[in-house]
């Protein structure tokens, strides 16, 4: 069975909502739309207060090549231009939209009528230089949780040449099951979407992804691309992090990318399927990303399930739907138990890159007592990125930032094998995280020099 031979590990699945439909969340009355919802540098508001906007409007532009524009998803007036709170407690830059009940109406009326605005033999006389400015003007991002702006995946750094598009179905993070939603309800227009990557990227072969845990999803995936030409399902061994770019390139292809080389070293572009299905909406409904499907989850939620959610809407609302804060909820998490970040507040909209509410119980939530590392290696063994997370933990906590990026810890996909597998429940993720940003900082600072 294919996989990464590196490290990972196996955590409980816990999909509690793999069989349950998309639903639809009613659009909300009033977003607050963040500006900086992808890598790359922060979107140029183009509002002000009093303006009047319509669904689907721009609300701030990309600044430079790595940016990504942002857009409302829902009609009304612009009642603040403002910084709000994150859910980690830092703040953002901001714009707070409110609808009356016209501007209501008038989004249901044109959600219920959206029709193509491209015909098939349109879209296929479309250049691959068209397909990016569609795709750079609808704000696509990576929606697999890093939020790189798609336009700059499409766009290889000299001397590089794409020959393969890997499309990340994989899901590989416990609780998680949008991916797994979003292709069994549409995997004819992922596909579709796949077909617009590959063009765009210059590549006649494609590879689907998917961890064998999903038998139903590789079944409709294959279904859909059964006579597509370049277009292939790949069933996958379950293990994590098998959804990692390099994981998955190493699993599928064989090929590993060097240490500090992007994917497209390898000849490799990776997307996920969100972001292809993003790619096939905007292609032919000129849709820009203004909602994604986020999983609400947890062992006491009440409704746990898989909303398609308006970007802005506020995740207390979103909880709301969901059923409301359950009460042995011990941690709030954006994301899986994993590679997600336990939040602060929940009252702040959501962004383009939340792909899950994970409400954990007390009982869960709860850290061990850190012991003194006993040597036992364990992380090493775990970590599918071959370094020491023992010795960058430690470093990190030292202070020892030169030796911390001589020991690679810019490599680190952040993926928690680490500290998952430690006996002693060392935060090594924690220090290796910290450590991380002050590399990157003093690398940046060098750089400008």
């Amino acid at each position: 069975m294919l996989t990464f031979h590196k490290g990972g590990v196996h955590p409980p699945e816990n999909k509690l909502t793999a069989s349950m439909p998309i639903v639809p969340v009613e659009l909300p009355r009033e977003v607050t739309v963040t500006f900086s919802q992808h890598i790359g540098a922060m979107a140029r508001c183009v509002l002000a207060k009093g303006d009047t906007v319509n669904r689907g409007d721009l609300v701030a532009e990309a600044v430079g090549f790595v940016s990504a524009n942002v857009h409302t998803p829902i009609s009304g007036t612009v009642t603040r231009v403002d910084k709000s709170k994150t859910a980690y407690g830092f703040t953002a830059d901001t714009v707070t939209i409110t609808a009356t009940s016209e501007d209501h109406e008038r989004d249901m009326k044109v959600i219920a009528a959206m029709s193509p605005v491209r015909s098939d033999s349109q879209i296929d006389a479309l250049t691959p230089e068209e397909i990016v400015a569609i795709i750079d003007r609808a704000g696509i991002v990576g929606l697999g949780g890093a939020t790189f702006p798609t336009k700059v995946k499409l766009a290889p750094p000299p001397g590089c040449h794409a020959e393969v598009l890997v499309i990340n179905g994989v899901e590989c993070e416990p609780y998680l099951t949008n991916d797994h939603a979003l292709m069994l309800a549409h995997s004819r227009e992922i596909v579709s979407g796949i077909r617009l990557l590959m063009r765009a990227a210059g590549v006649n072969r494609a590879i689907v992804g998917i961890e064998n845990n999903k038998p139903d999803a590789i079944a409709a995936m294959r279904d859909a691309s059964r006579d597509v030409d370049g277009v292939e399902v790949a069933a996958l061994k379950v293990k994590y992090p098998q959804g990692g770019e390099k994981q998955l390139i190493e699993a599928l292809l064989g090929k590993e990318v060097p240490s500090g080389a992007l994917p497209v070293s390898t000849g490799t572009i990776v997307q996920n399927v969100a972001t292809a299905y993003s790619v096939y909406e905007a292609v032919c409904y000129d849709k820009p990303l203004i909602d994604r499907i986020v999983t609400v989850t947890g062992p006491s939620v009440t409704h746990p399930g898989n909303y398609l959610v308006p970007i802005g809407m506020n995740i207390m609302s979103l909880i709301q739907v969901a059923g409301g804060v359950p009460a042995d909820t011990g941690k709030i998490i954006l994301g899986g138990p994993m590679m997600g970040r336990a939040v602060v507040t929940i009252d702040t909209p959501t962004v383009k890159g939340v792909s899950g509410v994970l409400m954990l119980p007390e009982s869960q939530s709860r850290r061990g007592r850190v012991e003194p590392c006993i040597r036992c290696a364990s992380c090493v063994s775990a970590c599918p990125m071959g370094l020491e997370p023992y010795l960058m933990s430690t470093l990190s906590r030292l202070g020892r930032w030169d030796e911390l990026e001589h020991n690679k810890v810019m490599n680190c996909i952040e993926c928690g094998c680490c500290s998952y597998i430690c006996p002693a429940s060392r935060p090594l993720l924690d220090y290796i995280r910290l450590g991380k940003s002050k590399v990157g900082n003093l690398i940046r600072l060098r750089n400008k020099k």
